[in-house]
């Protein structure tokens, strides 16, 4: 009989004579070609962006150093090489560095020494500058920084905070101090946002006593040495992170 069970059964898994693919593979099938697609694309444009990306930091680094090394406008990366520092090409890389700052005819002014640690919210990166003849920090600049908005953010927002590291002595040690500073080596901290001023001194802080001895004696301030076209502080850089001048 033609409503026999049997036929309405056989009729219903074809359509036309054609076998009919069940939906959960073929919607796998789908999703599968969707997310290989999506993948090629993020891919492709991850490596054409990077070079932009590694340009871009490159050269907001290289304004920071200059920024917190007064009168300086030429720069060299020097890595740590077990018992002293050496040139090294590009302006970033991921071994523990920090950078010569030198006048436009080659005269050595002080060091960036960049450097990195806990905040509030989150990790807090910076630079800051260092005259070894004075023995005194004199700039200050925040590279990175989620600190909360409208207090932590101070940190960089604040003149006249930033501004008390243009002139301030490393020894004995940096302190944070609540009131107006009385000595060199003092920094006030920023009103409602402590946390965040104290993180800033800290960061300095252990940086300095990773750092400072291991830079050269006063008067033995490292030769700006000219890299191969495409390695300098002026050519195109390989990329890599900004250091953040750890061991």
């Amino acid at each position: 009989m033609s409503d026999s069970p049997t036929g309405t059964s056989q009729r219903g898994g074809q359509s036309g004579g054609r076998f009919r693919i069940p939906e959960t593979p073929r919607l796998i099938l789908t999703l599968g070609i969707a997310g290989l697609l999506s993948g090629l694309i993020i891919v492709s444009s991850y490596r054409v962006t990077l070079p932009i990306i590694h340009a871009n930091d490159a050269r907001f680094l290289r304004e920071a150093v200059f920024e917190v090394v007064p009168g300086s406008e030429t720069m060299q990366r020097l890595v740590w090489q077990g018992d002293h520092l050496e040139p090294a090409a590009g302006v970033l890389g991921t071994e523990p560095s920090v950078y010569g700052a030198y006048t436009a005819d080659g005269q050595f002014v002080g060091y960036a020494i960049p450097a990195e640690g806990p905040g509030f919210q989150d990790t807090i990166r910076l630079i800051y500058g260092f005259d070894p003849e004075t023995e005194r920090i004199v700039g200050m600049s925040v590279l990175e920084s989620r600190e909360t908005p409208g207090l932590g953010d101070r940190i960089y927002k604040d003149q006249a905070f930033v501004d008390q590291f243009r002139d301030l002595a490393v020894a004995p040690r940096i302190e944070l101090v609540k009131e107006a500073p009385t000595s060199p080596n003092q920094v006030d901290a920023i009103t409602g946002a402590t946390i965040s001023s104290t993180a800033v001194v800290a960061i300095i802080q252990r940086s300095d006593e990773t750092w400072l001895e291991r830079l050269p004696e006063p008067g033995t301030a490292p030769e700006l040495v000219q890299m191969p076209e495409g390695e300098g502080a002026s050519g195109e850089d390989k990329g890599g992170p900004i250091p953040g001048g750890k061991s």
